[in-house]
């Protein structure tokens, strides 16, 4: 349930269209529903804007069938299954209609669209799962993201090609492996905020990702802000909570 559900549902109990005792069985569900193997947690996207996402690695098939109807059902705004196994994939798809499979995301009934301009800039060809993994995350909150992709800074000419973009952006989502160096360019020459994702992409000394993150956090370019080694998801999340403080001031 989000903030303007609540009001309405308050509204309909002051003109009398609701009883509050079907008020009382509704509220019942919202600070959190215990389903047995899960308690989904309705209070969220009253408390932060977003209702709680499902991560699929570790869970049962069953068990992801079951929190998906859960929130389907009970809960309000995108429902997002974060990187499932094909298995869970088939097990949702054929049990909720209208499931979106996207990079590594399913995703029902995704936001209307909004207009602010984000672009994910990827370093390498490698870097594009996560690439796709924050694409899809946007896209399930009414975002459509500008990716441009290939422009890490070994081949610096591709990077200054790309330039009116990064600077017009709202915010620029920097994805690399490798040294991570693509996160300073990028906090050099735009004023939006920048969400910085290392990956685990590289050779030796790059350590799956270490490297990277490290060198993203030391980065000359004031202001970056950085996640977890290959997190697209909480990139995309970090991206639409700055777009929501701004939308609600």
């Amino acid at each position: 349930m989000d903030e303007n559900q609540l009001l309405e549902m308050l509204e309909e109990i002051r003109n009398g269209s609701m009883n509050p005792n079907d008020a009382v069985r509704v509220l019942r569900r919202l600070p959190f529903a215990d389903i047995g193997q899960a308690k989904i947690d309705h209070h969220r996207q009253l408390r932060t804007g977003q209702p709680e996402a499902i991560y699929g690695p570790g869970k049962t098939i069953n068990q992801c069938v079951s929190i998906v109807r859960e929130l389907l059902e009970n809960g309000s705004g995108p429902v997002v299954l974060s990187r499932p196994t094909p298995d869970q994939i088939e097990a949702v798809t054929l049990a909720h209609e209208g499931a979106l499979v996207e990079a590594s995301s399913v995703i029902w009934r995704p936001a209307e669209y909004r207009h602010e301009k984000i672009v994910i800039a990827s370093a390498g060809t490698a870097d594009l799962p996560v690439a796709l993994e924050s694409a899809a995350i946007l896209r399930a909150y009414g975002i459509q993201p500008i990716h441009v992709s290939d422009i890490g800074v070994a081949g610096l000419h591709r990077f200054l090609a790309e330039l009116d973009n990064l600077i017009d952006a709202d915010i620029v989502i920097t994805i690399a492996g490798m040294e991570g160096a693509l996160a300073t360019a990028v906090g050099g020459v735009t004023a939006a905020p920048v969400i910085a994702v290392p990956t685990s992409v590289g050779y030796g000394a790059s350590l799956n990702g270490v490297t990277a993150l490290l060198a993203m956090h030391a980065a000359c370019a004031a202001g970056i802000t950085v996640v977890g080694i290959d997190n697209g998801f909480g990139a995309a999340m970090a991206t639409i909570r700055i777009l929501d403080m701004r939308r609600n001031k």
